[in-house]
């Protein structure tokens, strides 16, 4: 217990210098909302009934927090509600994701990837697993510290009896990421 109180104190005051010598790294926390489209299958071009040929789908509203190790990657964990409205399904996914920065410029495009489980909180939520691939655009703020995100991920969740039905979606999110 000693030896893990220790490494504790180590690395907090680890993470505290770290933020005072650079301010793109350290903890952050990190809030997003995304949303995933589709098309409507009942369009037809000319139609006077008001149709869009774009559907909203899905709604996912994620918080995360995490370490910034330097200028090109994060590590996080992630805590998700997210709600398909053609479906009418819930999830809750609690998540692990990296972030790696590919191009690293004032603004920098990076990648992202994340694993986790679907927690099941009662009938309402489905259980599972699923994992999350991702490409974006990071802008900062003009002290370079806090930023906002934009961009696209592409999810696959597996859940139901024996993890045999699947869901696959592909959303457009925006982010705000404090330090």
């Amino acid at each position: 217990m000693k030896l893990l109180s220790t490494l504790l104190l180590v690395f907090f005051f680890t993470i505290v210098q770290a933020q005072d010598n650079q301010k793109t790294s350290g903890l952050f926390y990190k809030l997003s909302l995304s949303a995933t489209l589709t098309t409507n299958e009942d369009y037809t071009i000319g139609n006077d009934d008001d149709q869009s040929f774009i559907n909203l789908n899905g709604v996912f509203l994620n918080n995360t927090i995490g370490y910034q190790f330097d200028s090109k990657s994060s590590f996080g964990l992630n805590v998700e509600y997210d709600h398909y409205f053609d479906q009418n399904i819930n999830f809750f996914p609690v998540y692990l994701d990296f972030t790696y920065n590919i191009f690293d410029f004032d603004n920098q495009v990076f990648i992202r990837g994340g694993y986790g489980k679907l927690v099941d909180l009662g009938k309402v939520f489905e259980k599972g697993s699923m994992y999350k691939v991702g490409i974006g655009y990071r802008m900062y703020d003009d002290d370079f510290k806090n930023s906002c995100l934009i961009g696209f991920d592409f999810s696959r969740k597996r859940f139901g009896f024996r993890q045999t039905e699947k869901l696959s979606s592909f959303a457009i999110f925006l982010e705000f990421m404090l330090f």
